[in-house]
């Protein structure tokens, strides 16, 4: 079992019921579906949710990330050829659309379309047929397109790098997968999803202090981040997941972490005034980039953003053992 299927519809979040809800509404249309979300959202497993619950679901399925593909093969894998139609064009392919006739046919990362596959798209949009490169027969196919995007087509619409026709055809029914980090009561149950696939055999927890730190972490990488770090960590982790089991910028982020609350607790006590803190916080900061440094102090400067003179300086000034 693939342990990113159907992950991202495990929720308890208000707006992902919401928007499974509005999915179970539209999944028996015909209607184009664009879906919306940052890289590692699970774009994809809803794309797959939706054609499964659609009047489709016995039929293909055809997926193609667009940003993998080179232009200049976009339109025969989408559209296929004739023999003959190019160089070693050797025999006649079908192209994705053909073959997800009476099915689905998911275009991810459409965002990345040069404009002249954006205007071939749209002629299939408005007239349901493909043609061959290098033939002359139009070709009937009945497919519903899902598409997804990483960023907002309307800001590529605004700069003339999508076209705005073959936006209003996509965007009938629009869906918009929040990040993980919105919706952090789920990383619990995600986690314990992940685990059940990656530990079965050894029936591992999740320490208190990294489950703490899960749902304080951004997740830049969102759900396929979790499930990287959850899949690697299982790999050392004997009985319980703990925080020497996680990638060191994990170790890294909740020292930092600890280190700003005990100075805002030392703050707000009287303990400490702001410059004491602020001197904590420098100090702390700059000793952990050399280190990160190897002692290099240029290399140390660049990663703090700032000049290598004012680095130095600091350290002579906060008396830093190097």
């Amino acid at each position: 079992m693939n342990p990113f299927h159907s992950v991202s519809l495990i929720t308890g979040n208000k707006e992902m019921l919401g928007l499974i809800e509005r999915i179970n509404r539209v999944a028996d249309s015909n209607s184009s579906i664009l879906i919306i979300g940052e890289t590692g959202v699970g774009k994809e497993v809803f794309a797959d949710y939706i054609h499964r619950l659609s009047n489709r679901g016995q039929n293909p399925m055809v997926k193609i990330g667009l940003s993998a593909l080179p232009a200049e093969l976009m339109e025969s894998e989408l559209f296929g050829f004739e023999k003959g139609s190019f160089t070693n064009a050797d025999h006649s392919k079908k192209g994705m659309f053909e073959m997800a006739h009476t099915g689905s046919i998911f275009l991810d990362d459409i965002d990345d379309t040069p404009l002249n596959i954006q205007a071939k798209l749209l002629r299939v949009l408005e007239s349901n047929e493909i043609r061959h490169i290098g033939g002359t027969k139009p070709i009937h196919v009945d497919v519903r397109v899902i598409c997804a995007s990483k960023v907002e087509l309307k800001d590529l619409v605004e700069r003339q790098a999508f076209r705005q026709d073959l936006f209003y055809r996509l965007n009938i029914v629009q869906l918009r997968i929040p990040p993980l980090r919105q919706r952090k009561e789920d990383i619990p149950l995600l986690v314990e999803h992940f685990l059940k696939h990656f530990a079965k055999d050894k029936k591992l927890d999740v320490s208190e202090e990294v489950m703490s730190i899960f749902t304080e972490y951004n997740w830049p990488g969102n759900v396929r981040e979790l499930r990287n770090v959850i899949q690697r960590a299982s790999l050392f982790a004997e009985n319980e997941i703990t925080l020497s089991d996680l990638p060191d910028d994990f170790s890294k982020l909740h020292n930092l972490d600890k280190l700003i609350k005990e100075c805002y607790h030392c703050f707000t006590s009287g303990k400490m005034d702001m410059k004491d803190v602020i001197r904590c916080l420098e100090e702390k900061l700059i000793s952990e980039a050399l280190t990160n440094a190897d002692g290099n102090q240029s290399e140390a400067a660049r990663k703090l953003g700032m000049k290598l003179t004012t680095l130095r300086d600091k350290i002579k000034r906060l008396n830093i053992q190097i």
